[in-house]
Order: structure tokens, then sequence, then C-alpha cells
């Protein structure tokens, strides 16, 4: 297999039973790596068909002590690497220069890059996307509240606390899961500076209603777009809205920078306080005309993102086509939802997204994420349990629940699968008839595991939305 090149694959230690060895020659011609086959599971025919689970019984599952059916844990996504070859030409070029921090030509490039695919006049890239939301936050003179999703990555309502803007969490449309245009006007007090939006599986906000809200209002209005970079919003690139947008380039973003974040923006003034902010504050050498903070990208990083530009069209495609492998192996499941893309809009489809109405399944989606980790697929709960239940919010806003509904019921909903580069199509197949298998024994399934603990009481939750590159790659 040429090095380099996009395959997909079913894991970096071989995920999926039933593949043949890693090294052997049918593995280098499929980059698929392997382990040995589940005793009660047939390996991928030859027609494409999927490995069949019919004859497995309940107690036959790993919670209830069968033999797991991956033979290594299969995460939501791992990072995607793209060219290797060209990414080590350019940390070889990076070391022969020795410029390795301080706005290098890697790093002008890919704030260059950015900028034209956005079509907007400026992209200012940082270490981070959490440092990013702070510097754009403090430049863009907010105080006093913000309205804010509680459906959303803590580092969200995080990267106001942090500066003392009060985060007042708002509800969500259940439809879309993006904050609620018509819940955010009954937010608003004297104290409210602005809105700060949050783009969620590619999909915009209702980006029109919330401009018309903050311009009547006269509000400052931010977007989280770190799940949104390469997606379009009724046609218009999503980084393109309000007075800025921030992008994440984390490991676990299907387009990476190893770590790194981005403002993008078309205020020049703006964007010139961004750039002293992530400075210290430098205007020049030895002048310093502003408070700020290191929030620089390193050559390094930034090397890494212009690497996945390149890779990006193929990075979609493959997400597009796990993610329309999902919505076929799994249609017509009672009680399971996949959240949709717009075929109109483009999208990086890095999430398949998944609601279990329990009613219907006869499971929770709690029972379900139980029955999936024991077979070693690490299905997570994306935005579980809201930023509100979280400390220090949850001590903050003990009242917070009782208007956020929609918030809560989604939370306690959504089931995020694995995707990415490192699953393909006989994974998924895979993943599927567990979940098939799942619901169809449902209640039997339920009565033996007992009702989940719920987190109500464990104060330990900040990492139970996105976790750590070793934990899931969110």
């Amino acid at each position: 297999m040429k090095t380099g090149s996009l395959v997909p694959f079913t894991g970096p230690t071989g995920a999926f039973k039933g593949f043949p060895a890693p090294g052997t020659e049918e593995a280098e011609e499929t980059g698929e790596e392997a382990g040995e086959a589940h005793p009660q599971i047939s390996p991928p025919h030859g027609d494409g068909a999927e490995p069949s689970i019919g004859r497995l019984a309940v107690d036959d599952l790993a919670i209830f002590g069968g033999t797991p059916i991956f033979a290594n844990h299969l995460h939501v996504g791992r990072p995607n690497i793209g060219n290797r070859e060209r990414l080590m030409e350019r940390f070889n070029q990076m070391l022969d220069t020795r410029w390795l921090s301080n706005s290098g030509p890697f790093v002008r490039e890919f704030e260059e890059r950015i900028a034209a695919m956005v079509g907007v006049k400026h992209c200012v890239v940082m270490c981070n996307a959490t440092v990013a939301l702070e510097i754009v936050t403090r430049a863009l003179g907010l105080k006093g509240e913000v309205i804010v999703p509680s459906f959303t990555f803590v580092a969200t309502a995080h990267a106001l606390q942090w500066q003392k803007i009060t985060p007042v969490f708002c509800d969500i449309d259940p439809a879309t899961h993006t904050i609620d245009p018509a819940k955010v006007e009954r937010m608003i007090t004297p104290r409210t500076t602005g809105i700060l939006g949050v783009h969620l599986w590619g999909r915009g906000c209702n980006v029109e209603a919330l401009a018309a809200i903050a311009k009547r209002r006269g509000l400052r209005l931010l977007f989280d777009a770190a799940h949104a970079f390469g997606c379009t919003h009724n046609g218009r690139m999503i980084g393109s809205f309000g007075d800025a947008e921030v992008f994440s380039f984390h490991a676990t973003k299907f387009l990476n920078s190893f770590e790194g974040g981005a403002v993008v923006t078309n205020d020049d003034e703006l964007a010139r306080k961004i750039r002293l902010m992530k400075n210290f504050g430098f205007r020049a050498y030895d002048d310093v005309g502003y408070i700020g903070i290191n929030g620089k990208m390193t050559e390094a990083s930034a090397a890494m993102g212009l690497t996945s530009l390149e890779s990006m069209d193929e990075f979609i495609a493959i997400n597009a086509a796990n993610y329309r492998r999902y919505c076929e192996e799994l249609r017509g499941v009672p009680g399971l939802r996949i959240v949709s893309y717009d075929e109109r809009e483009k999208s990086s489809y890095q999430y398949v997204i998944t609601e279990i109405e329990e009613a219907e399944t006869g499971i929770s989606r709690d029972q379900l994420q139980q029955v999936l980790h024991a077979e070693r697929v690490l299905a997570r709960r994306y935005f579980y349990p809201g930023v509100h239940r979280m400390e220090p919010y949850r001590s903050y806003f003990p009242n917070a629940e009782m208007l956020l509904p929609h918030t809560r019921r989604v939370s306690d909903r959504v089931l995020s699968l694995p995707t990415g580069t490192a699953v393909n199509h006989d994974t998924i197949a895979q993943v599927c008839a567990i979940v098939r298998f799942a619901v169809a024994h449902g209640r039997q399934i339920a009565e033996r595991l007992g009702p989940p603990e719920r987190p109500d009481d464990d104060v330990s939750l900040l990492a139970t939305s996105e976790p750590s590159v070793e934990d899931e790659v969110a």
C-alpha cells in the first residue's frame, strides 16, 4: 500500500475480527488489519453482504459474559493523518529553517487558505479553539451575560466563565439540536451583551433569526463552529456569519492540526485586536500596546493543518460513504433515527448521530451504549449530560433544568457511532448488526441490565462530552 494513501481501515490495532492478519498480502491490498474471527459471527462475504449475528442469543452478548465481537476497541473517530510523505517534507523544511513558531510561513499559508476557502477577509489561527473563543470574546468586549446553549461541549461555556462572563443557558430546537432563537429572545436581560450560537453535526444554527435578534437588540453575535469546518448553511460557507466564528482543528476533528483553532471574521478592527491579543499584545519589536496572552499556533501544527487540507476531499468522501451505509443498515429499526444531512449543503459528514426512543426500542440509549461498549464499540453520548449539569454551572444555576426540557431530552437520547477513515463498510455492518439485535431483544436486555446509573450526583462530568485523543479519537 502506498505511503500516505487514504484507505478506510478497521483500526490501528486491528479492530474487526475475521479479517486477514496484518502483513499478509490481502491485508496490504485492502488496508485492513485483523484479528481472529468471532466463533458466533461469520466473516464478511465476498459479495459484500454483512456478517450475520442471527444465531447469537442474548446470553452470548459480551455484556452477559460472551466474547466481544471486536478484538480491539472501535472508537467514534480516530485522527485522520493524510499524506505522511508530504507532512514529513514540511517537517523537514521547518527544521531546516529552524522557524518553529511566531507566525512562520506555514502558519501564514494556513491562514490564507482557510480565509480563501471560507470567503472571509481574515483568519487568525491559534493553539486551540478554546483559547480562540476566549480571545475573540474579550476582543468583542463581551461582559455581563452571554446567551449560549447548554447542549454543547463544556469549553464553550468555560471560555465565558473563565473571563467572569455569565453563560446564560438557552434551550435548543429539538429538531435541529441547535439553540432556539425564540427562546433566546426570552433570555435577554439588561446585562446581556452577546449571543454565542453553536453549529452542531456540521449543520448550521438558525443564523438568520439569531442575526435579526442581535441586530434588533444591539448584541454581538459569535458562533462556535468547531463542528462545522467545510460546511455550508443555506449555500454559504459557515465561518462567514456573525461578528466572528471559531473553528477547531483538534485531533478529534475530521480536519486536524494536532491541536489548533482559528477565528474567522470580516471585521478589520476585530482581526487586528485578535492578532495583538494572541501574541502578548505586541505591536512591534519591544512595543506592547494591548493586554494579551500566548495563543499562537506552532509551525508543526500548521504543517499538519495544511497536509490535512490537501486530503480534505478524501476524508469527506469516506465520511459520506460511511454515513450512507449506516442509513442503509439501520433503516427501519424501530425507535432509532439517524440525524440527517441536507444533501443540498456541503458537509464533512463527520458525525453519525442517532436518537434512541426507548418507548419503541425497549432499551434505553444508555443501555444500548452499555451493550456496544461491552462489544468494544465505544459509542458516545454527545453532549451528555448538558453543560448546565456539570460543575461549576450545576452549583451556580441549580434551577436551570426547568428552562431546558429539550436539552435534557436530547442529551438523554443521542448516541454517536464510529465513523471516519478508521472504519470500513464491513465494520459498520457489524456495528449495525449489534444495534439491530439489541433493539430486537430490547426489553429482554433492558430487564436484565436494570436501569443505568444516572450521573446527577457525580461531580466528575467534565470529560463526558468530548474525550481526549487516547479515549476517543470529539
